[in-house]
């Protein structure tokens, strides 16, 4: 092929692509919004996102390793509104080793909203058990630079396989099952318990699946996850990518993610380890470690 007729041929393909690049930076931008800044210094190691059950335009974080017992409410602006304090784990130094992703929904009284925070964090893969902590949830926790002590019902779980590191905790309404996906290896696997439980119980959880996600390690690792409030909704993230499954009628959650995910619109983060759906489950935020990090909110496309 002649060298003119190879740049008439490469000059409308290089176009078409540079336009179709431009086309889905638009598209991307187009569906997502920085909402605001997490503006308080104590807010640095943000590792998960759940939005409130009572307090409306409320959503829950937590720092995770090396941080005290404690999680904050803010608004979806990043503007921090109060900080609940609990009571740990009496081995820890801190009350809590490593809390990765909080969770909000129903509990054992079905008149009440609960908020559940996982100590499930492991980077050493050698915890004897791991801790998820129960609290009710207040809309006394909504009220501006207020101080708050929560009393958790604390829960342990072995894994059947051996210790894990792990950073998604999910809670499904529908069946009323607590939901851990474990973060590292080439796959992760997804376990689950009975959101029903007494205080201090130490439980054996239920492994369901394995899930594989192409990528490369460390940026395919599972770092957060949610179920929608209806339960017909499920996200997971890695640290470049985030995926999204439709639930079906009489499907358990953990069939559903063995269907192949849709991907969504994800600007990648800092080191983003938040993920959390909007209470009308029609878009989701997403947060990253980090001082004054963004808080990105995306459209659920087609919702």
């Amino acid at each position: 092929m002649r060298r003119a007729t190879k740049i008439k041929i490469l000059i409308p393909l290089v176009a078409l692509m540079f336009f179709g690049a431009y086309a889905w930076h638009k598209h991307v931008q187009k569906e997502n919004t920085i909402t605001g800044y997490l503006g308080n210094r104590v807010l640095d190691e943000i590792s998960g996102i759940a939005a409130s059950g009572v307090n409306e335009d409320i959503y829950y974080v937590h720092n995770d390793s090396g941080d005290t017992s404690r999680f904050f409410a803010i608004k979806p602006n990043g503007k921090l509104i109060s900080t609940i304090f609990f009571k740990g784990d009496k081995k820890e130094p801190q009350g809590v080793a490593d809390c990765e992703d909080i969770a909000v929904g129903p509990g054992p009284d079905s008149t009440k909203n609960y908020v559940y925070i996982g100590d499930i964090g492991d980077n050493s893969v050698d915890r004897k058990y791991i801790t998820l902590y129960r609290f009710a949830e207040q809309t006394s926790w909504a009220d501006k630079n207020s101080i708050h002590n929560a009393m958790p019902v604390p829960v342990h779980f072995k894994y059947p396989d051996g210790p894990k590191d792990a950073e998604t905790l999910m809670i499904d309404p529908l069946e009323k099952l607590i939901y851990i996906v474990s973060k590292r290896r080439d796959s992760v696997k997804v376990y689950t318990s009975p959101l029903i439980y007494k205080r201090d119980d130490t439980l054996i959880l239920t492994k369901r699946a394995t899930l594989f996600f192409p990528g490369y390690k460390p940026f395919k690792w599972i770092t957060a996850g949610d179920i929608s409030k209806d339960g017909t909704q499920v996200l997971l993230k890695s640290y470049e990518k985030v995926y999204y499954w439709q639930r079906k009628p009489n499907e358990h959650v953990w069939q559903t993610l063995l269907r192949k995910p849709r991907l969504l619109p994800y600007t990648m983060e800092k080191q983003g380890e938040g993920i959390g759906f909007t209470p009308d489950g029609k878009g989701y935020y997403c947060v990253s470690e980090g001082v004054f990090t963004p808080v990105y909110y995306y459209n659920l496309p087609g919702k």
